[in-house]
């Protein structure tokens, strides 16, 4: 029979580890999220290939998005998306897209092939950027950063095309939204964000 001593260390260690691994998990997103508090840290590239620091979005709420062309919830979303940004463009927001073809190959053409469906299909006239990965081992940077600040139902990774990342005026990911929510569910909390300091 072990003494109670030894009892209190066989029960104490696996408490200690567990709170250990509460108070400082090991997770890369989280590594990323301390490295800095603002997503204006980060460059990301246009549909051109030029750098974009965002930075340059300092002061604007953010509405980020992972599109594709060919996916059953593509029209709804650009439309419902070039509704909000005209509706509240001149008032700070900016909807940033990211096309992605991860999901169902829905997104399979060139930037150039992109560029001109979204300009000319879905009429869109906010930032559209390069084309990246948002899972995976080959993860942007940027989606890292997002996925660190606001993990997802059933893990941090992106489900599918139209996930959507609410950023404040400081740079701070404050809400994500499944793909199924439409642009315009969002609305109330677009308009609380930019009517704040």
């Amino acid at each position: 029979m072990p003494k109670s001593s030894t009892w209190v260390s066989i029960l104490f260690l696996p408490l200690a580890f567990l709170f250990y691994l509460y108070r400082y998990p090991f997770s890369p997103a989280i590594v990323v999220e301390q490295s800095s508090n603002s997503i204006y840290h980060i460059s990301v590239k246009d549909i051109e290939g030029n750098d974009v620091s965002l930075s340059q979005f300092t002061g604007k709420v953010l509405l980020i998005v992972n599109v594709a062309s060919k996916c059953g919830l593509t029209h709804g979303n650009y439309k419902e998306m070039n509704i909000l940004y005209a509706k509240y463009k001149t008032k700070g927001l900016e909807i940033l897209a990211f096309p992605c073809n991860q999901f169902g190959n829905q997104e399979p053409g060139s930037n150039k092939d992109i560029k001109e469906t979204v300009c000319t299909t879905f009429k869109a006239e906010f930032p559209i950027f390069d084309k990246i990965e948002v899972n995976g081992e080959n993860t942007a940077p940027l989606y890292k950063f997002l996925k660190g600040q606001k993990g997802g139902l059933f893990g941090d990774s992106i489900k599918w095309n139209f996930g959507k990342f609410l950023v404040n005026k400081q740079g701070n990911v404050v809400d994500r939204f499944a793909p199924t929510t439409s642009p315009l569910e969002i609305e109330k909390d677009i308009e609380k964000l930019l009517a704040s300091a």
